[in-house]
């Protein structure tokens, strides 16, 4: 399928997915999350993803100044639009079961803060920041910044992110423990892509796995992550991947993961 905002590609196991409007530093109206949901509601086999975008910025937020969200009644437009567009693609990207990494360059502002950091290694280059600039015109953090800043970076941080509404270049953001990981600039696109590919490489049932039961831990108690743990351990042992990673241990070889 054909997309307007952004750009799908498959490179090997890879899904690479490209926000597009970089006339726009890639402001995200309604319609670019949801292609970003209906492109990643049938992986079509790829184990992992890899989510960047053109230009010179990662996404500098909902698109407002386009008027995407533009109504005569503007507190209601902008509840629909993220309840039933941004909110659901964020959603979407949390159920996803296989691992996805973010490549920001430029900013990452408002719903595209969200969005970077949503990813499971978040990777940027010396020229990212990350933002919430809603307290300067008068609005509050959404797509899921309220529950995501805390648990990565503590309830002070997120304070002051969310109500100063001041910058976190990359440097700041890997100290903090936000980010995975900051790269040259020049250096940014190959390597977000060589760590999606080495997490395609590897056993996506349990990465999946893993994936679910961190975000189940968060908010969990210590006997309910257990035994989620287990729960999840049953099923990863079940797993062709499994088979083959005991194979390869005892005949001392790398093993070759099917995603299976």
């Amino acid at each position: 399928m054909a997309y307007e905002m952004i750009l799908s590609e498959r490179r090997g196991d890879v899904l690479v997915l490209t926000l597009n409007r970089p006339e726009r530093l890639n402001a995200a109206p309604p319609q670019l999350f949801d292609e970003l949901r209906d492109v990643i509601g049938n992986l079509d086999g790829a184990r992992a993803v890899l989510v960047t975008g053109a230009g010179r910025a990662f996404c500098s937020g909902a698109d407002v100044a386009g008027g995407a969200l533009g109504s005569d009644d503007p507190g209601n437009a902008t509840f629909v639009a993220l309840t039933k567009h941004y909110n659901a693609t964020m959603a979407a990207f949390a159920d996803l079961a296989v691992p996805v990494v973010s490549a920001v360059r430029g900013p990452a502002a408002g719903i595209g803060c969200s969005l970077a950091l949503a990813a499971d290694f978040c990777v940027a280059s010396e020229t990212a920041y990350f933002l919430q600039a809603f307290v300067n015109i008068g609005l509050v953090p959404d797509g899921g910044a309220s529950w995501m800043l805390p648990r990565l970076i503590g309830r002070a941080r997120a304070t002051e992110m969310m109500m100063l509404g001041e910058k976190v270049p990359a440097a700041k953001a890997l100290d903090w423990g936000m980010i995975h990981k900051v790269v040259a600039d020049d250096a940014l696109d190959a390597d977000a892509f060589a760590l999606a590919e080495r997490l395609a490489a590897g056993p996506t049932v349990a990465l999946g796995l893993m994936k679910h039961g961190l975000a189940h831990a968060l908010d969990s108690d210590y006997p309910a992550a257990m035994l989620r743990e287990a729960e999840n351990q049953r099923a990863a042992r079940g797993s062709a991947d499994s088979m083959e990673g005991g194979i390869a241990f005892l005949q001392k070889r790398k093993p070759a993961f099917k995603g299976a």
